[in-house]
């Protein structure tokens, strides 16, 4: 069935769940129907994207805004807070001196903890920008992540108007730049890259593009240690199209579907090499940092110890934050929404409840899971034709808390981002 048109598709259908409005016809052509589809990246946006990317804009910007306050009142200098909070120190160590230059033993423990941990594609491009602008290493890391912000900010746009028209991929965008930890996409930190990458190959295997899904993903993977998840989806639905076409698919099918894990798997391997143990050299580096999957058990220790002794605003909006996560992602399965964002979005989730480490940072592990998302962006673009000052307080209000939230957490919690 041909995709609707955005005219046919600009009022958001009631009673319908997420990707029910276009009747799945996005996941199914993606084996290569008769109908080329091009990636929106030429001389024009999408309809409506320029307001969508001017409300993503105007929200982080409020943001760094609100940053630059506190640092102020604090008397500290935005640039650096900006640059060099937590784990953003290592990304641009790495890209100034390159790996196996800085490590850190943990007073408590004696454990090791390597730059190996970190992917090496944002201190790449951090290190490529530098060679040709003529300005600090910090403006660069921030120019190369706040980039990535705006392409992220597009390419959700764009899944978002693909599945459901102008109205519920603008709420999109504009919930997912007002997320309580969306201070994360004002910083030089990955996020915003993985999930710049992550919506373009996305939306390459929703499209039937498969060399473009493949090498995105490919990237996705050497962006973060959860850009596999990535990789997972684009061979969820390469499986899917194999088996409903019977092997009859596109040779680029094929090719995409190899392409995708190779990002993810040749760094993992190549931290494996310089350790001495290839398999499993990558993941002792990972559990130096207490970074492992444990299958919820450190959840279960921080869930007992916040009952226990309670603890600061930061641990409990943590656990409602990822309960919350848990509970859209099965709103996002019972409306039916395309494979490839469940697969996704269930990977992030997965890894986040079934993750160690410190529990305050699952949070920012979920920002760029954005599908998570489509529940609240119908509720709110349906409540817009009826009520629309309602729903434009309640976005104010939220996206005010988020900005506050933000600061609060970069500048004065003293608790790990």
């Amino acid at each position: 069935m041909a995709k609707l048109h955005v005219a046919e598709r600009a009022s958001v259908p009631q009673g319908h769940g997420v990707g029910t409005s276009t009747p799945t016809a996005v996941p199914e052509r993606a084996g290569g129907a008769a109908r080329r589809v091009r990636l929106p990246f030429g001389r024009r946006l999408l309809p409506g994207a320029a307001p969508a990317l001017a409300l993503f804009l105007s929200i982080r910007l409020a943001g760094i805004g609100a940053i630059a306050l506190a640092n102020h009142l604090d008397r500290h200098a935005l640039l650096k807070g900006l640059a060099t909070s937590w784990d953003s120190r290592w990304y641009l160590h790495i890209a100034e001196h390159g790996y196996g230059t800085r490590v850190h033993v943990l007073a408590t423990t004696g454990a090791v903890q390597r730059d190996w941990a970190f992917f090496p594609l944002y201190p790449g491009l951090i290190r490529a920008v530098h060679t040709v602008l003529p300005v600090s290493w910090n403006v660069v890391a921030l120019l190369v992540a706040w980039s990535a912000a705006v392409v992220a900010a597009y390419g959700i746009y764009a899944i978002g108007h693909d599945v459901y028209g102008r109205a519920v991929a603008t709420a999109l965008v504009g919930v997912w730049a007002a997320l309580p930890h969306a201070v994360v996409l004002d910083i030089a930190y990955t996020e915003s890259l993985l999930t710049a990458l992550a919506a373009w190959s996305l939306y390459a295997v929703m499209t039937g593009r498969w060399m473009w899904a493949g090498v995105l993903a490919a990237l996705a993977g050497l962006a973060r240690p959860t850009g596999f998840a990535v990789a997972a989806a684009v061979a969820a639905v390469a499986v899917r199209e194999i088996v409903v076409r019977r092997g009859r698919v596109p040779p680029a099918l094929w090719i995409g579907t190899a392409i995708a894990p190779l990002g993810w798997a040749g760094f993992v391997l190549w931290v494996g090499h310089r350790t001495g143990d290839l398999l499993d050299g990558y993941f002792k580096v990972q559990h130096a940092w207490d970074s492992r999957f444990d299958f919820g058990a450190g959840s279960v220790r921080f869930l007992k110890a916040l009952l226990l002794y309670g603890g600061r605003v930061v641990y409990p909006l943590a656990l409602v934050l990822v309960v919350a996560a848990v509970v859209l992602f099965c709103l996002l399965c019972f409306d039916r929404a395309p494979l490839a964002l469940i697969v996704y979005a269930g990977m992030l989730v997965l890894i986040t409840v079934g993750g160690s480490g410190p529990y305050a940072s699952k949070p920012r592990f979920l920002v760029p899971a954005f599908p998570l998302l489509f529940p609240i962006a119908l509720a709110f673009a349906r409540s817009w034709r009826v009520r629309p000052k309602h729903v434009l307080l309640i976005g104010t209000v939220l996206a005010v808390l988020s900005l506050a939230y933000g600061s609060y957490l970069l500048t004065a919690s003293r608790t790990p981002l």
